[in-house]
Formats: C-alpha cells, sequence, structure tokens
C-alpha cells in the first residue's frame, strides 16, 4: 500500500469515529456518510425517513459534497423545507468517489 494510501485510510477511519461519536453509531459505508451530510443539510433532525426520503438525502448529500468543488449551488428550499440544487458546472461522465474527497468534504462540513 502507497503512504498516501496509508494516510487516506487514517483520514477515513478518523472521520468515521468522530461521526460515530457524534451520533452514537459508525457510519458503515460512503453512503452512510453521504447520507448523514443529507440530513445535516435537510435540518430537520433526527426522525424515521422512508426508502424514497433516504434516497434523496443521499442525493442530497452528494450535492453538498460537489457543490465544495463549484458543481452545484443551492437553489433554495421547497415548501416542506426540502433543499434543491443546480447543476451549474458539467462534470466528467465518470466520477471516480474517494475517500480523499469525501474526507476533504468531511472537515469542511463537520
Amino acid at each position: 500500500m502507497f503512504k498516501r494510501d496509508l494516510e487516506q485510510e487514517k483520514s477515513w477511519a478518523s472521520l468515521l469515529t468522530a461521526l460515530e461519536k457524534l451520533i452514537g453509531k459508525k457510519p458503515k459505508d460512503l453512503n452512510a456518510v453521504l447520507f448523514l451530510i443529507g440530513v445535516q443539510e435537510l435540518g430537520q433532525g433526527r426522525k424515521v425517513f422512508e426508502k424514497e426520503e433516504k434516497q434523496d438525502l443521499m442525493h442530497i448529500g452528494i450535492c453538498k459534497v460537489l457543490s465544495l468543488s463549484g458543481y452545484y449551488e443551492l437553489e433554495g428550499l421547497d415548501k416542506d423545507g426540502w433543499p434543491h440544487w443546480k447543476l451549474v458546472k458539467n462534470y466528467p461522465i465518470l466520477i471516480y468517489w474517494s475517500r480523499e474527497a469525501l474526507e476533504n468534504a468531511g472537515d469542511r462540513i463537520f
């Protein structure tokens, strides 16, 4: 394993540990982290979400992360308080979600 990979693994583990302390449960994967970012962006606190709402929250999390790189911008909130994002810069068709990108975003979000 390369030194950079080891550093990323340590940063990812550190992020997961910090989230575990914050929410009382360690996120199991990248989707769980995106979900948590979406819940934070929604700002309605802890509640039970339907399956479709969970998918929407992961989308919100993705938009938030990509907004930090200038790909999305918050358009506003709908009548129920859910954020809506606008694509402002096209991104490559194949995006590689690296832990490093999320860790950097996590540092800015949490």
